[in-house]
């Protein structure tokens, strides 16, 4: 399943790697696109868009 979202709080490509490494905690296996300059976070995941979303909150990053 993939999850789009859009994280207003990316600013950086280490933005991006945190957020890949908090979707990566939930989810080992999932897929992440983390994009910077657009915002754009695609989660290619087994995991719920519920548990991807809290995992982002947590991490500092929510989705709008």
């Amino acid at each position: 399943m993939t999850i789009k979202l859009i994280v207003p709080g990316m600013a950086c490509s280490a933005c991006a790697n945190n957020i890949t490494n908090a979707v990566k905690a939930v989810d080992a296996n999932a897929i992440v696109d983390a994009d910077p300059q657009t915002k754009f976070v695609n989660v290619d995941s087994q995991v719920s868009e519920t548990t991807i979303k809290e995992a982002l909150i947590a991490a500092g990053y929510p989705p709008s």
